[in-house]
């Protein structure tokens, strides 16, 4: 396998200089953001603990009537800490530890709201189609270890902690789920969002351990903004990110696993088009890593039978209403990136573009309702 770069950024910079690579950044990613000063105290647990950290400041116009509404948000990308082969309690500990020091490093430098990566606390064994030991991973969203463990940083640190877990529902029907847990910086579970849309594509076989969600599109309100979670495959599907929007959304995060051969091309433009059509803030986190399995397995796709789900790209990154967006993290290396948001270029975006006023949500409410009946034939017009 040739080496991994570690991304588009680096390469750009060792070849590029100047002009030149000012243009370039402003052609891929729009106007430059400034840099956030972060603490010397955030800084020094990233350069002891080996994960990179980023920030940048996402400002607005300024307004006569409204303040800056300004809120510091934190991306967090990690591997795995343990063999794959290891004790469900050694691995899931092993990835409480370490992404607990990048939570630290986050607060430390100001965040405000933390969002974890999709199934953050396990290997993604989803490709596996294995029931044990991967199914022990599930825990419940209100009395489970994480939400114990994140409880405590969302306390100590007046933050809100977006935890996407593997969800047992032990509350009602022991049914598994792949769920996003919202904890309060009071550190109360405000309530949780699962993954709407399920994928059947290469090994990417969830649908063996968990069905789509039936909660619909819920926002949470929280002392921070208004935050939606529309989990890995839903980015795909441009109507998730709508209805997020729709409920009042200013704040969408796309917590994902996924890997470079199938869908890395597509990875900077999902996140930032929602953003855009939108008018919210969207923050794409991917975890990072090449995670390797006990045993073989294919996918009825014609691949010959292997071990690893393939390489795990990173490259979270923060996008913003007016198309602008952060550079990424690494491709390789765990990391936390931080943008200080001003809310307010939501709205500005909104009066500036129109896209809420022209959508004509009542003519697809109604041509969408048609094509959902299994009678329904495209309107195709053809020559007589």
């Amino acid at each position: 396998m040739a080496a991994q770069i570690d991304g588009v950024e680096t390469v750009l910079a060792e070849k590029l200089e100047g002009v030149s690579l000012d243009e370039v950044k402003r052609i891929l990613y729009g106007r430059p953001y400034k840099s956030l000063e972060i603490s010397a105290a955030a800084e020094k647990l990233a350069q002891d603990g080996d994960f990179q950290l980023a920030g940048y400041i996402v400002d607005a116009q300024k307004e006569q009537t409204r303040a800056p509404r300004l809120v510091r948000v934190a991306a967090i990308q990690n591997k795995i800490h343990r063999s794959t082969t290891d004790s469900v309690v050694e691995q899931r500990d092993a990835i409480h530890q370490r992404v607990g020091a990048m939570i630290e490093a986050a607060a430390a430098a100001g965040a405000n709201v933390v969002g974890l990566q999709e199934a953050w606390t396990m290997p993604f064994a989803f490709c596996t189609r294995e029931r044990l030991p991967w199914t022990e991973f599930a825990e419940s969203v209100y009395t489970g270890p994480t939400t114990q463990f994140l409880s405590k940083l969302a306390v100590k640190h007046d933050i809100v902690i977006i935890s996407p877990i593997l969800e047992r529902d032990e509350e009602k029907d022991d049914v598994i789920w792949n769920t996003a847990v919202v904890i309060s910086h009071t550190g109360r579970v405000i309530g949780r969002s699962r993954k709407n849309h399920i994928p059947r594509v290469g090994d990417f076989n969830e649908s063996t351990y968990y069905m789509e969600s039936t909660l619909g599109h819920p926002v949470f309100e929280t002392k921070y903004g208004r935050i939606g979670i529309n989990i890995c495959y839903g980015r795909h599907h441009p109507q998730n990110w709508m209805m997020y929007a729709l409920n009042g959304a200013e704040i969408i995060f796309n917590p994902s696993a996924t890997v470079g051969t199938l869908s890395e091309p597509l990875w900077g433009i999902e996140a930032r088009n929602a953003a855009i059509a939108n008018h919210v803030f969207t923050v794409g986190i991917n975890r990072v890593g090449t995670e390797v399995f006990p045993n073989e397995f294919t996918s009825g796709n014609g691949q010959p039978a292997h071990k690893d789900f393939g390489h795990f790209y990173g490259s979270s990154y923060i996008a913003a209403p007016d198309g602008s967006r952060t550079p990424s993290l690494s491709r390789v290396r765990e990391g936390v990136l931080i943008a200080e948001l001003d809310l307010n270029l939501c709205r500005q975006c909104k009066d500036a573009w129109g896209f809420r006023m022209t959508n004509r949500l009542d003519m697809y409410a109604q041509k969408l309702t048609e094509v959902s009946n299994p009678e329904y034939r495209p309107d195709i017009r053809r020559e007589q």
